[in-house]
């Protein structure tokens, strides 16, 4: 009996070998292939879905989709789980995820403000002359236990560009963000200083944001726009 376990093992763990080698050889084949039609673009993950002979791919940031042979792409679309009871988007959750590991690993090119414990998270895209962005500022401001990290953006006017300068440069840049919010001045004239703002609005870009206010949760959803305490509040509870 000990001796016909032994064997199940040890076959089991061959097939299980092969089959993982079976997988590494499939996104091998596949990023080859990608590179050859697409040697400008990164190839960033390959994953096998649970259909024949599908694969995602994170090419250049985007979620697409290929077959084993590569001759055929689906992009641009959403993809849908109709097994359950309920339809489930594939496509959005794995966008989300790429969103949330963008938004967290650029963290320290924003602004970052801490109220409470800062144990929930929320992320911005803002301009300093949108008025939207203030709007937002104060209902912010109502919350508790909250860390928002704010990335400026400066797409309204050539003077948005000097004023998230010198917001990003001034010493306290939490209270310089403040003044500029509430009263719509700067709190000092800092000197100039090296600046995350071409790195922040690349990031903008690549996630299709195109107007401020832009929230987000820490999972990768946007919320929207301008949204009230309320709405932020009931998002954070459903995340």
């Amino acid at each position: 009996m000990l001796l016909r376990w032994m064997l199940f093992a040890f076959f089991g763990a061959m097939i299980l070998s092969r089959s993982v080698v079976a997988q590494d050889s499939d996104e091998i084949k596949i990023r080859h292939a990608l590179a050859i039609k697409f040697p400008k673009m990164a190839v960033e993950s390959v994953v096998k879905l649970p259909l024949d002979s599908l694969y995602e791919v994170i090419l250049n940031g985007e979620v697409i989709y290929t077959n084993l042979q590569v001759s055929y792409m689906l992009g641009g679309g959403a993809l849908y789980d109709l097994r359950g009871t309920k339809p489930h988007n594939i496509t959005e959750v794995t966008t989300q995820k790429l969103v949330a590991k963008q938004l967290s690993s650029s963290e320290e090119s924003a602004i970052k403000t801490v109220r409470g414990t800062g144990k929930r998270v929320l992320y911005t895209f803002e301009d300093p002359n949108c008025g939207y962005c203030r709007q937002l500022y104060k209902e912010l401001a109502k919350m508790t236990d909250v860390t928002v990290y704010t990335f400026l953006i400066p797409i309204l006017s050539p003077d948005s560009t000097v004023k998230s300068t010198a917001v990003w440069c001034s010493k306290d840049r939490n209270k310089a963000w403040e003044q500029m919010m509430t009263k719509g001045v700067l709190a000092q004239a800092p000197k100039s200083c090296s600046t995350p703002l071409a790195k922040n609005s690349a990031l903008a870009e690549r996630l299709s944001v195109h107007g401020t206010p832009a929230v987000y949760l820490p999972n990768g959803k946007q919320l929207g726009g301008f949204v009230t305490v309320a709405e932020v509040e009931e998002a954070l509870r459903n995340k």
